[in-house]
């Protein structure tokens, strides 16, 4: 028997523990996590710093890095992140449904856990406290499988967490972390579907990708992020402007961030003489179609044209640069960049900046995403903006879950049916 699958017998015995646990012990065990992160962040903050200068002597990238890094003010945010799911309702405290048959049978629908949930990610440590606390709330135990960039931060969080469920009564185990972050464990966690009910995939989409197409366990895809704006003919300027800049810029390493920007041909120097100076301010790369390249290269300059403006090849359109790079694409109408978002979208969230009531009803009927946004960023698809506290991944699926995935979206069903000697 395996490590991991001696991590994953004691996973699922710990769910029978914690899906009758109570809503009360569930929030106990959740004040006492983010005390425990607070009180021990010295803890956490060495075991990062020691995964920072590996991944700097790696040479990850800038944005990579940001992703990693943890800091006093990150961490308080993390802890109020799992204050914030411990006020939420317990999606498992009560039916959602109640009929009472001709036949005198009573039948209620019962929200419950989905029981051993695994998760696979990259280097943000805090996805580890996030999940963590969600699976909690909503009933499940989870095993956390990080990437090997956030080992040491993972392992430390892990520990804190565990540590902190024991004190509040509930088995360690409700929260573990896979030790091992080769490719093996991976494909392991993958066909573990006698002990794991659902397994997500966070990160790139080469890694959801290679889930979802190899895994025996349930997969949730979630995360796939090329995110697309389209710059609409009638559109505010200066608020599209604005709009691309934060989507882009304010956080260029997560799925939510844009990845190419459409352009109407109309408005095509008039948008980029208001929005090339804000993005200039960052260096973003700026991937151009032809009809794109040369209006560019007029408004930004020599210097900034030699470095920064590059022509586009196919796979640009499908990349998820996860950094301060952004495809560019010139359109003859709005049926045309309907028709580019469709072809090249992952389904996560796509936006349009107009002042044509008509034409973003049409958008929001026509394009097929998680999340549709008429003038306003792509970087608002979070479960904390939609008002679901943190949320496990942002599915980018149709079945069972679409969109940001909060605590409902972590539970099933079951029908429990009270009767008085009725027979068939």
């Amino acid at each position: 028997m395996t490590v991991l699958e001696q991590q994953a017998i004691a996973a699922k015995k710990a769910s029978r523990t914690l899906m009758t646990a109570g809503t009360t012990k569930k929030n106990d065990a959740l004040k006492a996590i983010a005390d425990a992160l607070i009180k021990r962040q010295d803890e956490w903050l060495s075991a990062n710093a020691e995964d920072m200068e590996a991944a700097e002597k790696a040479g990850i990238s800038a944005a990579m890095l940001d992703r990693l890094k943890l800091t006093p003010e990150r961490i308080k945010g993390i802890a109020d992140g799992v204050l914030e799911v411990m006020a939420l309702p317990d999606p498992t405290a009560t039916s959602d449904k109640t009929v009472t048959r001709p036949n005198g049978l009573i039948i209620s629908r019962r929200r419950v856990p989905l029981g051993v949930i695994a998760i696979i990610f990259e280097a943000r440590p805090n996805v580890t406290v996030d999940a963590a606390a969600l699976c909690l709330k909503s009933g499940n135990v989870c095993i956390l499988r990080g990437g090997k960039e956030a080992i040491r931060s993972n392992r430390m969080a892990t520990l804190i967490m565990q540590d902190a469920l024991i004190e509040a009564g509930l088995p360690g185990e409700c929260i573990s972390l896979v030790q091992d972050t080769s490719h093996e464990t991976a494909e392991e966690l993958m066909h573990m579907d006698k002990y794991i009910d659902v397994l997500i995939p966070r990160g790139g989409a080469g890694l959801i990708r290679s889930v979802a197409k190899n895994s025996t366990v349930p997969v949730i895809r979630t995360g796939e992020g090329v995110c697309h704006i389209y710059i609409d003919k009638e559109a505010n300027l200066d608020m599209g402007a604005g709009i691309l800049y934060n989507a882009k810029c304010s956080r260029p390493s997560v799925c939510n961030a844009v990845e190419c920007v459409l352009i109407h041909e109309d408005i095509l120097e008039a948008f980029c003489k208001k929005a090339m100076p804000l993005l200039m301010q960052k260096n973003v790369e700026l991937r151009c179609d032809d009809s794109s390249i040369n209006a560019l290269k007029k408004i930004c300059g020599d210097s900034y044209a030699e470095n920064y403006i590059i022509p586009a090849n196919e796979t640009d359109w499908d990349a998820e640069y996860d950094d301060y790079k952004l495809a560019v694409r010139v359109v003859k109408s709005y049926e045309e960049a309907v028709e580019f978002i469709d072809q090249h979208s992952t389904g996560h969230s796509e936006a349009i900046i107009t002042d044509n009531y008509f034409t973003a009803q049409h958008f929001l009927n026509e394009i097929d995403a998680a999340a549709v946004y008429v003038n306003a960023s792509t970087r608002f698809t979070d479960g904390g903006e939609f008002g679901l506290g943190a949320e496990i991944g942002i599915s980018t699926q149709k079945l069972h879950a679409r969109g940001p995935m909060g605590l409902e979206e972590l539970t099933s069903c079951k029908y429990v049916v009270y009767g008085e000697g009725q027979v068939r």
